[in-house]
């Protein structure tokens, strides 16, 4: 374990996140990127971009109304228009901002009707910015925009085009601090399931589970509980992707993704349990879901790319679906940041015909999804991986090897039912035949 595990306050004996090369450098990555862009500047409505540039945050009840907006002029500093008073306390707050940071009300995604005016005041103020620096005639990057301030732009004479890639660029690869804050917010998930496990038993229902997980985390230091998906019982497969009121029974599969922000930085992590006991068909899929992640993993280095790790995964067809778009995410890999789902996608939907290569600083998640031969019950498991100079570290460290029994305190005649079957801590014979093909196999290219 090469990554270090800090705790949460701030000292003066230890070196631990440095926010100020936080901001730094993430600044600095997106004006390097800006500079060899065709744009004049870039403007940002995405929350995640505009702290990504900004270094501000006023609340995640402000993450979709596209309402605080952020200007990165070429070979200048950014600007930011934020929501009423937040301007005042950025100003006095925040003195990387000063008075760049200024006070600006958008639409509120159609909560302000389009008489008010509020788009027009929006681009009068982006193109006074433009024209005090000979920028108006250079084409504006935007990331997400709502239509009608799209419109009052290109009616003040601005070209726009797009900037989300630019962002998503400049995010794929993370600072010293980001892989750091990404770690911390994994701890906080590793206690989370702790107190999970020991509190599941049956009756206990999946929106108490997301109750008990969220206060966990918030207690922690969370700033964002953004999800927890809680799949029991017959719900596993297929998946629905949210949770219910719905009680776990004995011998229930149950898995969860726990997605939570410390910091601004997610985590996207799924563990998988039974209750009480653990049928045979459970068990094999666990297996299998697991050889698959295992063999995933295993090809993390710099060097490889997204479509040699997708190339370990099984063809939709294989787990019940008729195409790869029918079972996207899945079998699956995602960058991990501000956001859950950043740069590199791994899938088989995608990863063949438009690879990318694997380098060090990216941090990603991979999970993987099989449903077992009793046609209702399924395993799924997640791991979020930090690309390293030679190799990888694996950040999410709750045990997820085996399959855990949840509350096992069931008695035959015979003694305590079995217990789930021990992994074989060396790579499974499956896994191996899956690394070996595909080193074998004509090296997949780096389209983009």
């Amino acid at each position: 374990m090469s990554l270090p595990t800090y705790g949460t306050m701030a000292v003066d004996w230890e070196a631990r996140v440095d926010f100020d090369r936080l901001r730094r450098e993430r600044l600095a990555r997106a004006k390097e990127l800006m500079a060899k862009s065709e744009m004049g500047a870039l403007l940002c409505f995405d929350m995640n971009n505009v702290r990504y540039l900004t270094a501000t945050h006023i609340g995640t009840w402000a993450q979709d109304k596209c309402n605080r907006f952020a200007l990165l002029p070429q070979n200048d500093e950014p600007i930011l228009w934020d929501f009423g008073s937040a301007a005042r306390h950025h100003q006095l707050h925040c003195p990387w901002l000063g008075e760049r940071s200024r006070a600006g009300i958008s639409m509120l995604r159609g909560a302000m009707t389009p008489e008010m005016g509020r788009a027009e005041d929006v681009a009068r103020k982006i193109r006074i910015e433009l024209e005090m620096r000979g920028l108006h005639k250079e084409p504006l990057g935007i990331d997400i925009i709502e239509l009608p301030v799209l419109f009052a732009l290109q009616r003040e004479g601005i070209e726009v085009i797009d900037g989300q890639a630019l962002m998503s660029e400049a995010r794929v690869i993370k600072t010293q601090d980001e892989i750091t804050l990404l770690n911390m917010s994994a701890t906080m998930v590793d206690a989370a399931y702790d107190e999970l496990y020991r509190a599941m038993k049956p009756g206990m229902r999946e929106n108490e589970a997301v109750g008990l997980v969220s206060k966990v985390l918030y207690d922690l230091g969370s700033e964002y509980v953004e999800a927890v998906n809680a799949i029991s019982g017959e719900r596993c497969n297929p998946h629905p992707h949210v949770f219910s009121d719905r009680a776990l029974r004995p011998g229930d599969p149950v898995y969860y993704d726990i997605l939570h922000s410390y910091m601004g930085y997610r985590t996207c992590y799924y563990r998988c349990f039974t209750i009480g006991y653990a049928s045979h068909a459970m068990v094999d899929a666990y297996k299998r879901c697991r050889e698959y992640l295992d063999a995933a993993i295993e090809l993390v280095r710099p060097g490889r790319t997204t479509a040699e790790i997708a190339s370990v995964w099984p063809k939709a067809e294989e787990f019940g679906f008729p195409n790869e778009e029918a079972c996207f995410a899945l079998q699956y890999g995602h960058g991990v940041g501000l956001a859950i789902w950043e740069k590199p996608v791994i899938s088989r939907l995608v990863s063949f015909d438009h690879s990318c290569e694997i380098k060090p600083g990216m941090v990603f998640a991979l999970e993987t999804f099989w449903p077992s031969t009793d046609g209702w019950s399924a395993a799924r498991i997640e791991e979020e991986i930090v690309v390293t100079k030679t190799g990888h570290e694996v950040i999410t460290r709750f045990p997820a090897e085996e399959l855990l029994v949840a509350g096992r305190h069931y008695f035959t005649v015979n003694g305590p039912l079995p217990a789930v079957r021990e992994s074989d801590p060396e790579p499974t014979a499956r896994v191996r035949d899956m690394i070996e093909a595909s080193s074998k196999t004509e090296r997949i290219g780096v389209s983009d």
